[in-house]
């Protein structure tokens, strides 16, 4: 399903697809809400900043399936304050999803308040995350710009290699403000909206 789905998101471009991603428990009724709203994904946070698996994460994908949601993936918030190495979170993460069908894995890189002192210790916790969830799934890459730089630096391209999915609250499903950096010279997806409320679930809109 992972390979399926990044498939869908590199060649489809010519077909708009919405979709949502999700931090709160959400039936299989508003899967279906949703679906019928024209959403056909759903990204599930799995991991929490918190440094902890997300308990809901395996009842929200199993709803999602049931109700016919054609994509469903997961995201990995990172705690690098944590006692916790980059590893050990991902490890975590993916014993908490066991028998869960979900297809890639999205690494939510904000907040520098939650990263650590230095950009060199960030960029290494990141490239563990990476190495550490790329021998499980496909991998992605949630960020921004000011974000992004903020957490590594400017110069640091050590996600580059993976999709990318940028924050741009413009409520435009289109790539026209994306501008380049860190190593990325088109993205995969946007996320277009932020905390809205849709068939009473509460959602940030995708489109790619």
């Amino acid at each position: 399903m992972a390979h399926d789905f990044q498939s869908n998101i590199t060649h489809s471009s010519a077909n708009s697809t919405y979709g949502v991603d999700i931090s709160s428990p959400i039936s299989e009724t508003t899967f279906s809400c949703l679906i019928g709203d024209g959403f056909t994904f759903a990204i599930v946070r799995a991991y929490e900043s918190s440094g902890t698996p997300d308990k809901n994460a395996p009842a929200t994908i199993a709803n999602a399936r049931a109700a016919g949601m054609k994509y469903v993936d997961v995201y990995l918030f990172p705690c690098p304050k944590c006692s916790k190495t980059a590893s050990q979170q991902v490890e975590e993460m993916m014993q908490s999803l066991k028998g869960s069908d979900y297809g890639m894995v999205w690494l939510d890189i904000e907040g520098s308040e939650y990263w650590l002192g230095s950009t060199s210790a960030n960029q290494q916790f990141f490239k563990d995350l990476l190495t550490a969830a790329q021998a499980h799934k496909c991998v992605g890459v949630y960020s921004s710009e000011s974000q992004w730089s903020e957490i590594f630096g400017d110069s640091f391209t050590g996600g580059s290699s993976r999709p990318l999915w940028y924050a741009h609250y413009d409520n435009s499903a289109s790539f026209s403000d994306f501008k380049p950096f860190a190593g990325w010279s088109k993205p995969a997806m946007k996320q277009y909206v932020g905390d809205a409320t849709v068939c009473g679930a509460d959602v940030d809109k995708n489109w790619y």
